[in-house]
């Protein structure tokens, strides 16, 4: 197993097309699986090499090879030397921090995605790499690790009257990414079902918790615009391809994943507007709620400030002060108090300041 880089900055100074996995190792077995099939065979195994691969070479079936996690640097080597890969692109399979696109040469296609999940309640998304070859009957798919999401597809292909069975590696192709596409419209739910949750808090009782949530969201909208705005540009470049890979009847279907792809860019501009719209709410909520505390604390001083002043007067110590000397001076100095703070009080509700 050859060494990871965590960064592609650590690989600054490598001569161009050398084979270094960059990103997260996962702690789990390489794995390849091979699934060879037409419209009356099915085929699945697991292989130790890419040379077990090339005998289901073969004009009447499509071979699709799956391999689970990148870190053995060997076996994608081995690929560009049976398949004929340009070295770049073994690079670019093996450096996990790329951007979504979709590279055309002489007898192969080259596609990256971004497979995009939700990995707990707390909305922390996951991100992983997904990268394809797809050869006129062989469409290889790489993975940073194994998961179910394309249990799905295998199971179509497992049933024997499955439209599936009966087309090429173009229209394998476009299953792969459609399947990783329609993963984006579950988060868009996960997403809608949170922002409805934070909008209700922060009209019923913001706290800085909530902040913290708004800017969480802002933040993991940033990765996911990184991630999925660049399918656009992807899907019309598909489309727009002369190559022979990808037949013209498949290349409809290529436009159905691209009108998924405007619906979720949409979403996401419109995702960027609420949460910035969220700041400001959070904002004039906390606004609103100290000016509400600056009112009552104002009117208190209010109050006081003519009590405090006839306090003042009375408590200086001046010799000929005839109030002092007056039996019932005390008394009436309570009903100047009370008198005054109720005429204050009615003021101010006349007002409507104390609404």
């Amino acid at each position: 197993m050859s060494k990871s880089l965590s960064y592609a900055s650590e690989k600054a100074g490598f001569p161009p097309g050398s084979l270094v996995h960059v990103g997260e190792v996962h702690p789990h077995e390489h794995s390849i699986s091979v699934i060879n099939y037409n419209k009356s065979t099915f085929k699945r195994q697991v292989v130790k090499s890419i040379a077990e691969i090339l005998p289901y070479q073969t004009d009447d079936t499509v071979t699709w090879v799956i391999i689970d996690s990148l870190k053995e640097v060997s076996v994608i080597e081995a690929i560009g030397q049976y398949f004929d890969i340009h070295a770049l692109v073994l690079e670019d399979i093996l450096n996990t921090h790329q951007r979504p696109k979709f590279e055309e040469f002489n007898g192969y296609l080259y596609i990256v995605l971004k497979a995009i999940a939700l990995e707990d309640e707390n909305f922390n998304v996951e991100y992983e790499q997904i990268s394809l070859l797809l050869l006129k009957n062989v469409v290889f798919t790489f993975k940073e690790k194994p998961d179910a999401i394309f249990d799905g597809i295998l199971n179509r292909l497992d049933n024997e009257k499955s439209h599936l069975r009966e087309l090429g590696a173009d229209y394998l192709g476009y299953i792969i990414m459609d399947t990783v596409v329609d993963e984006y419209f579950a988060l868009q739910d996960t997403f809608d079902d949170l922002i409805e949750l934070i909008e209700d808090e922060l009209l019923a009782h913001p706290t800085a918790q909530t902040l913290t949530r708004i800017q969480k969201l802002k933040r993991e909208l940033i990765f996911l615009r990184r991630s999925v705005s660049p399918l656009r540009e992807l899907l019309v470049a598909i489309q727009r391809s002369e190559s022979d890979l990808i037949d013209n009847r498949t290349k409809r279907y290529f436009a159905d994943v691209y009108d998924h792809a405007i619906r979720i860019n949409e979403s996401l501009e419109s995702y960027r507007d609420l949460i910035a719209g969220m700041l400001d709410i959070y904002l004039s909520s906390v606004s609103n709620k100290m000016n509400e505390t600056m009112k009552v604390l104002t009117i208190f001083a209010s109050i006081f400030i003519p009590l405090t002043f006839i306090a003042g007067v009375y408590g200086m110590n001046f010799e000929y002060m005839p109030e002092l000397k007056w039996r019932w001076a005390y008394p009436a100095l309570w009903v100047v108090f009370i008198g005054t703070s109720a005429i204050l009080l009615n003021f101010f509700k006349k007002k409507k300041w104390l609404e």
